[in-house]
């Protein structure tokens, strides 16, 4: 009897489809008729950024192509795990959600920071473990993906800029992790680091008015909370060097912001850690962050969001109370505003 292959939710029908080299040869396409940089740019951006994406087009190469070449594919694509869904609004097309970005490290102002990543090289990649831990360990991606496993998840993602999106993350559970390091029982917060090249991420060595490295962190429960994930890839593949390749978390419950990209370190601390966009403005950025409608940004409200469909495609929908996951993590926050 023939094996039965069940396709995943995000993965759209042959003949709708645009597969990678169709895209690509539509740019050189576009390019050959001078209409790329036209046809192919997002709203809003800037000359520079024009610019930048003609060059992109002149040689083919598109938002996709960002997917380091010496990723391990180790099992991709991973089995959708149908506990998370998000049935009520539909995916997020592919290339829209590698299109429309924020990854400081390469720049803070424009969205399209995939045309800036050329000189990064996320492989090989080392990941520390280490502070109030019985096990303190180095792992590279594969190791982490061998030891751990791979599953899909859907999850909304909600930026504390207004704008959101729905992503199939392929990864596995934070607390798959931390179980097998063995936090001490004085280990209350997890604190984590992301990578710090400047001379191949261009945004840190324009932007030195920030604290490089980035830096993030969760308390314990929140870390051992079974929506929290960490993210190797999207859509069925590796992730993306903009997407923050090559490992990630996915935190549906929280801004965008509270999961930080390309982390390198993962340290078990006895206090609340310090976080970047907590020091630069404590009264716009709270250590939790969770997505609530009800508490608005000092400069813009939070009820309402930009929900990214396609690519230059957006639409106003209602904020939802932690993101729509307040069933499962309202619990954690018995002080967080309801109304």
């Amino acid at each position: 009897m023939s094996n039965i292959i069940i396709p995943p939710q995000w993965q759209r029908r042959d003949e709708i489809v645009t597969k990678r080299r169709v895209y690509v040869n539509r740019r050189r396409f576009l390019a050959q008729l001078g209409l790329g940089a036209i046809a192919l740019s997002t709203t809003g951006a800037d000359c520079a950024d024009r610019d930048s994406d003609a060059r992109h087009v002149a040689a083919g190469i598109g938002p996709l192509d960002t997917i380091p070449e010496n990723a391990p594919r180790f099992g991709y694509p991973a089995a959708q795990n149908e506990a998370y869904a998000v049935p009520d609004r539909p995916l997020t097309d592919r290339i829209a959600a590698s299109s429309y970005t924020n990854f400081y490290e390469f720049d803070g102002e424009s969205k399209e920071v995939w045309q800036l990543t050329d000189d990064y090289k996320p492989y090989p990649w080392t990941l520390e473990i280490t502070g109030l831990v019985e096990r303190k360990q180095r792992f590279d991606i594969e190791q982490l993906i061998r030891r751990f496993g791979l599953e899909e998840r859907l999850y909304r993602f909600r930026c504390v800029e207004a704008w959101s999106a729905t992503i199939p993350w392929t990864g596995f559970p934070l607390r798959r992790l931390i179980e097998y390091c063995r936090p001490l029982s004085s280990a209350t917060h997890v604190a984590f680091l992301s990578v710090n090249r400047p001379k191949e991420m261009p945004g840190i060595r324009r932007q030195n008015w920030y604290p490089w490295p980035y830096y993030e962190g969760l308390r314990m429960d929140e870390a051992m909370h079974e929506l929290a994930f960490v993210a190797t890839g999207m859509y069925g593949e590796p992730l993306p060097k903009q997407n923050g390749s090559p490992v990630r978390l996915a935190l549906p419950w929280k801004y965008g912001y509270k999961g930080p990209k390309a982390f390198v370190r993962l340290e078990f601390v006895d206090r609340e850690p310090k976080t970047f966009w907590n020091d630069l403005a404590p009264n716009e950025y709270s250590f939790l962050s969770n997505v609530n409608p009800n508490v608005p940004h000092p400069r813009w409200s939070q009820a309402t969001e930009r929900f990214m469909v396609d690519v230059g495609d957006f639409r106003r929908i209602p904020t939802q109370f932690m993101n729509g996951y307040g069933d499962l993590v309202g619990n954690l926050y018995p002080n967080e505003p309801r109304g």
